[in-house]
Parts: C-alpha cells; sequence; structure tokens
C-alpha cells in the first residue's frame, strides 16, 4: 500500500518557511530538509500559493506565509494539497454473493465518513503554529 506524504510535506514547507524567514527558502533549500525533489517542494507550494497561503514570484526564491502561523489551520493545509482527501478507503472488489462482502462497502463506507468527519474537525483546530512550537519543544 502507498501511502501520500503530501500533506506532511506541506506542512514542512510552511513550517520551514515560518521558521527560516532570513535564511535560504529556495525549493532546493526546502527540499534537503525534506529529503524530497525540488521539482516535488515546487508542485506543493503552488498548491500553498493557490489556497493563499504562500506568495511567492517567479524567479524569486523567497516565498513567504501569507497569514500568521496561528491563523493557517491544518485542514487549509489538507484541502489546498491536491490529492485524494478520503483518509480511510474502501477494497471496492468484494463478493456480492457473500453476506460480509455485499454488506461491508455500505457499512465501512458509513463509519469511515464519521472518521473522516473527526479527523477534519480536529485539523480544523490544529495550526500551523502549534507544529512550529512543537518543532521548538523537541529541538530544545
Amino acid at each position: 500500500m502507498k501511502f501520500s506524504h503530501k500533506l506532511s510535506d506541506a506542512i514542512h514547507i510552511l513550517a520551514y518557511l515560518a521558521i527560516f524567514q532570513s535564511g535560504d527558502r529556495s525549493s532546493k533549500a526546502i527540499a534537503a530538509s525534506i529529503e524530497a525533489n525540488p521539482s516535488v517542494v515546487r508542485l506543493l507550494m503552488a498548491d500553498l500559493k493557490r489556497a493563499g497561503l504562500i506568495e511567492s514570484h517567479p524567479g524569486a526564491a523567497d516565498p513567504v506565509l501569507t497569514k500568521a502561523p496561528a491563523t493557517i489551520d491544518l485542514l487549509t493545509v489538507f484541502r489546498a494539497v491536491s490529492m485524494n482527501h478520503t483518509l480511510l478507503h474502501i477494497d471496492l472488489k468484494t463478493n456480492p454473493a457473500c453476506l460480509v462482502g455485499a454488506n461491508i462497502q455500505g457499512t465501512l463506507d458509513e463509519l469511515y465518513g464519521r472518521v473522516q468527519a473527526a479527523a477534519e474537525a480536529e485539523l480544523a483546530h490544529l495550526t500551523l503554529q502549534d507544529v512550529i512550537d512543537g518543532i521548538h519543544q523537541r529541538a530544545k
């Protein structure tokens, strides 16, 4: 099973920009921090720019946050990143002739919907500032 790191990488980018306001904020420097390809960083930064979370200018390696970290909730970041936003996924290939196989998808769909709603509600309460504070706390 393949997992997407887009959300954590997008949060990483935002935290990097907030913490290193006067440092090297090029996609190459950020990519080195994430241990990813700079093109991956540029794609995520394009998503973040479209969402109004960062501001950048072509040819200038100087992206900045458009809002204070305490006002950027993680649900906004989650929704900004181009990816499948469903946290849990159902196996669509089950046996319809089986009692379990015929009914598991609908049952799990309802339950997973509740989990998705709870996760999104929690993300709405967490901010980039919470992430930054955690980074600084762990660095001590």
